[in-house]
């Protein structure tokens, strides 16, 4: 009979396991702040090349812990683990690294699906004070950038929009306010919307009857959807959504009842370069006849709108 000897809990790395499940770019930092906090060691993982193909933007990141626990994601979750196996050595180490997947990269055990090439930028964290003030800013529905220089291992903040990228020897990692989208009329189709969207995980506000937002509440990464059955009704929200920058502003009705729209508000001064931003009708297929189809409608329209956006802010983070 031969004696079996455990091994020592003490010597064994921990297992790399999902704490949660999100690609949420503003989670993944927050869950960076909270385990500094809690006094973990944690690594910020960056998608820093692109060589073919990726299922995921340039700019994708992932937070690991020293204990395992890991969020985020850089492929299409078939290379996270590994990722985060690699991250804690780092971690163990105290030292910056780079992790070479796919296309070129020493691995060949690792295969990406989409058959190209990605590097990941494994920085250790060490100032929590830097992440607290990229979330307080998007908190405000401030867009942020952090930059991070790998030969120096330094990542600090700077205020405003920017592209995810590499500036010289940093990588620029931009950061917009989480999407929210402001919905107003009759309260069926604004219950089915609201809860469609707050399952798709943006930030929803309902209006309550004659509300009207001023235009600086309505920022450039928000989006406005009108669902009156009446276009007197709407006007207010409507001229001040025109006036505002939300990137997607959308009304409800037939293409005879914009007609009706547009002829009101150039009798309210507008002109016609405006209206055009009015997507009318709202949402990806016309004739919804049911709430719930519109509100799928919907949303698919507003996060369509949210990609190109987010495309046209990122030129250079393609798939």
């Amino acid at each position: 009979m031969t004696a079996c000897i455990a091994a020592d809990p003490e010597t064994l790395a921990p297992e790399p396991r999902v704490a949660f499940l999100s690609d949420d770019a503003i989670d993944i930092l927050a869950y960076a702040v909270q385990s500094l906090e809690e006094g973990r060691g944690a690594a910020l993982v960056t998608l820093v090349e692109i060589r073919g193909g990726a299922a995921r933007r340039l700019g994708a990141q992932m937070v690991v812990r020293d204990d395992g626990l890991y969020c985020g994601f850089v492929s299409g979750g078939c290379t996270e683990a590994a990722v985060a196996a690699d991250a804690m050595i780092a971690l163990k180490k105290g030292m910056d690294r780079q992790l070479r997947l796919g296309e070129g990269s020493p691995f060949i055990d690792i295969v990406l699906p989409c058959g190209g090439g990605i590097t990941l930028a494994i920085h250790v964290l060490a100032d929590v004070a830097v992440l607290r003030k990229a979330l307080a800013a998007l908190d405000r529905r401030m867009p942020v950038c952090l930059r991070y220089r790998p030969g120096k291992r330094a990542l600090c903040l700077r205020m405003g929009e920017g592209a995810s990228g590499w500036e010289g020897e940093w990588f620029v990692r931009a950061y917009r306010a989480k999407p929210r989208i402001v919905v107003a009329g009759t309260p069926l189709e604004v219950g089915a919307v609201a809860s469609v969207a707050i399952a798709a995980g943006y930030e929803t506000v309902a209006l309550e009857r004659g509300q009207v937002p001023s235009p600086g509440e309505l920022d450039a990464d928000t989006a406005v959807a009108l669902l009156f059955h009446d276009v007197d009704r709407e006007l207010a929200v409507l001229t001040t959504a025109l006036a505002s920058d939300a990137f997607y502003v959308g009304a409800l009705g037939s293409r005879r009842t914009h007609a009706k729209r547009c002829e009101a508000l150039l009798a309210c001064g507008q002109v016609e370069s405006v209206l055009a931003r009015i997507k009318a009708p709202i949402g990806i297929f016309d004739k919804a006849r049911d709430a719930r189809a519109l509100a799928i409608s919907i949303v698919a329209d507003i996060a369509h709108a949210r990609t190109r956006l987010e495309a046209a802010f990122n030129p250079n983070s393609h798939r």
